[in-house]
């Protein structure tokens, strides 16, 4: 089969043939109909990222398809079924702490590493394989509209945060970051899962005015000043009221600062649910008053990607109109041109935009 391979951090994407994969037991071979190039793909692959990623591998994060082969233990899955390749993959023996990997994109640890050895290539191929739990039912698709259900995919990672703060319908909710890709995947979800009020802190006040234009007054867009207290006052003065939870999907460019003038603006007893990339790469560590914490009963916690049922979720949402995956504009490429959708997906990075590989 064809696929893009990447040999070396820094090096183009190499096209060209590469073994099929054959399923055992407990896999699932998809057939690649389409996969979303994230927009700091080119950073992953030039090394910038420090992902722990072992080459040379096929590689990509999730993607959508059809079943092509099952393993002899499969009882709902068919040949031709149309399934999201969810990329997050868990080790079967780990109990209530398992190893994690990213498929083709990354992994968390010594076990994560030892897991990717085996599920180690991702989507930017004709074929892939992926353990079963991680094949996901789509129900009938057109196959044109492929491309725009991996806009599913953007939404999943923060809806897996938005899970973790328990939000609630007719809540007051903050997404600090709301102006990036996911951020903005973030507030979309938000509202179609019923939050009551989005605060949209950020820094490009074209995308806090678009994301009022698409969403209406449930949306609250703070233009971020630089000054942590003020900007914190801002958020808050912002909200229909005490921010009930908060949810941080920041890049790893950004400031500490920036997130906890965010996570503070939440109210006593309030939530807080971290999983962006700040610090990742070197920087200030966040630091939070140890007393605020303590004595507000503030609850903090982290999150990686989401937990497995998130993306039954995720598709319930879609089908039932409440979340809107023509927001997304969509330009797709072929195999052929992986190292161009790479690069494109590194210019037009934004709310509201995917790029596409359609083998």
């Amino acid at each position: 089969m064809k696929a893009a391979t990447l040999l070396a951090f820094g090096s183009p994407l190499s096209i060209g043939a590469v073994p099929d994969p054959v399923p055992g037991t407990g896999e699932v071979v998809v057939d690649v109909v389409a996969t979303g190039v994230l927009p700091y793909t080119a950073d992953v692959f030039s090394g910038a990222r420090r992902y722990p990623l072992e080459l040379p591998v096929v590689p990509g994060c999730g993607a959508v398809g059809r079943v092509r082969t099952t393993g002899p233990d499969a009882t709902r899955l068919s040949p031709g079924d149309w399934v999201f390749c969810d990329p997050t993959v868990r080790s079967r023996d780990g109990g209530l702490a398992p190893d994690i990997t990213l498929q083709g994109w990354s992994s968390r640890g010594e076990g994560g590493l030892r897991l990717q050895k085996y599920f180690h290539n991702g989507p930017f191929a004709e074929r892939m394989m992926v353990p079963t739990e991680n094949a996901i039912p789509l129900g009938v698709i057109d196959e044109a509209d492929a491309g725009r259900w991996c806009a599913a995919g953007v939404a999943l990672v923060p809806y897996g945060g938005l899970l973790a703060t328990g939000l609630q319908a007719g809540e007051t909710l903050l997404v600090s970051g709301a102006t990036g890709n996911y951020g903005s995947a973030a507030v979309a979800t938000a509202l179609a899962m019923g939050a009551g009020c989005v605060v949209a802190p950020g820094r490009n006040e074209r995308t806090l005015a678009d994301l009022v234009r698409r969403f209406g007054s449930r949306v609250r867009p703070v233009t971020l000043a630089g000054n942590e207290d003020a900007d914190r006052a801002r958020m808050q003065a912002a909200a229909s009221g005490p921010i009930d939870c908060v949810l941080d999907i920041l890049p790893p460019s950004v400031s500490a600062t920036v997130v906890r003038a965010a996570v503070m603006a939440v109210r006593p007893f309030g939530r807080a649910v971290l999983m962006g990339g700040v610090g990742m790469l070197g920087g200030d560590d966040l630091s939070l008053p140890y007393p605020w914490i303590m004595r507000n009963c503030v609850s903090i916690q982290g999150q990686w990607m989401f937990e497995p049922s998130a993306v039954f979720g995720i598709i319930a949402l879609v089908r039932a109109g409440l979340l809107d995956l023509g927001q997304f504009e969509v330009s797709e490429f072929a195999l052929d041109n992986a190292n161009e959708a790479v690069a494109h997906a590194a210019a037009h990075a934004g709310s509201f935009r995917i790029t596409v590989i359609r083998p």
